[in-house]
């Protein structure tokens, strides 16, 4: 089944949380070890900066009542350029998906939550795969019959792990930053990319490699989780560079923005040139499932008809997925 990408949006908040603002809570770090491990200069937080400084976040239960954006709030920004940018009113829309790593309510899902923020009254429903929830709803989609689905869906992933992390512990303060991402996708209308070669994987029994628990502190083994990502990784951008290589176009590489240097390791074991990838997990941290495509978003007017995104994405349960985004169609509607 074919599915189309008109258009792509993300929101960062404005709070930064400097490698010098972690320094300052004395947490045992400082910007040159950032820098050696994981090559994250700053993130960004939807959570006050003072509340961080005076309380590290011992409660998750408070930074929820503390956010300054609600998935709802950053949903709907990042929603608002991806329709903007697909050249429709948001009228259009005739389902809205929604996946993250920690939902803002149990019930109702996020998704709703987003929706009535757009002022949408349309079939509202999570596809939730923590940091590989952008690509779950977009292979959910693949799955389906076109007929049966709206000419536009709106796929959103708001993304607040900062109010899971324990700000005590630095190893989980200096990945971590939050964001949304937004897509307006069609299973039958040609958009300016097309979404190929959508594949979704996972293996449970590396289930408890990362947790956030319900009101817990978010926690992984980090030595697997990195070799796991990086292993994962380098297979598909290198089965979809196979599969889709062509003289005439040109292969970026956009990886889950989980920290530089575990996306360093992959170019170097893919032999993938250094202007060939992209990321902003230097200066926005570890956005979850938000990091891939707002890396792509935030370059949406650069891409020209020849390129091709190889975009790989691994996360928790533990799970892996990729597609390939080939750009060139037109933005012209065709009749549904």
């Amino acid at each position: 089944m074919s599915l189309y990408l008109h258009g792509l949006g993300h929101f960062h908040p404005e709070n930064e949380i400097t490698n010098e603002f972690l320094e300052e809570l004395d947490i045992g770090t400082n910007d040159e070890w950032i820098l050696e491990r994981v090559g994250i200069h700053s993130r960004r937080t939807t959570l006050p900066l003072d509340y961080i400084r005076t309380t590290k976040n011992r409660d998750p239960r408070e930074a929820a009542e503390a956010t300054l954006y609600t998935h709802a709030d950053a949903g709907r920004r990042a929603a608002e350029v991806a329709i903007a940018r697909a050249q429709i009113d948001k009228t259009d829309i005739g389902m809205v998906l929604a996946g993250s790593s920690m939902m803002d309510t149990a019930t109702p899902a996020d998704a709703c939550n987003v929706a009535q923020a757009l002022e949408l009254e349309v079939p509202s429903l999570d596809v939730n795969s923590a940091c590989t929830s952008f690509f779950a709803n977009l292979y959910m989609l693949s799955l389906m019959q076109p007929e049966k689905l709206p000419p536009y869906i709106l796929v959103v992933c708001p993304e607040a792990v900062t109010r899971a992390v324990d700000y005590t512990d630095r190893a989980s303060a200096v990945l971590w930053g939050d964001a949304a991402a937004a897509a307006v996708v069609s299973t039958r209308i040609p958009g300016r990319a097309e979404i190929l070669s959508n594949t979704f994987e996972s293996s449970p029994a590396g289930a408890d490699k990362v947790v956030v628990p319900r009101t817990g502190h978010f926690r992984q083994d980090g030595r697997a989780v990195q070799a796991f990502a990086i292993k994962r990784t380098t297979r598909m951008l290198e089965q979809l560079r196979e599969e889709f290589r062509e003289e005439a176009r040109t292969l970026h590489f956009v990886g889950h923005q989980a920290n530089l240097r575990m996306l360093e390791s992959v170019c170097r074991f893919a032999d993938m040139p250094v202007e060939a990838h992209h990321s902003n997990v230097e200066w926005f941290g570890n956005t979850a499932a938000a990091g891939a495509p707002s890396v792509i978003s935030q370059s949406w007017d650069s891409w020209s008809a020849t390129d091709d995104i190889a975009m790989v994405g691994v996360g928790a349960g533990l799970s892996w997925s990729g597609c390939l985004l080939r750009f060139g169609g037109g933005q012209e509607a065709e009749s549904c």
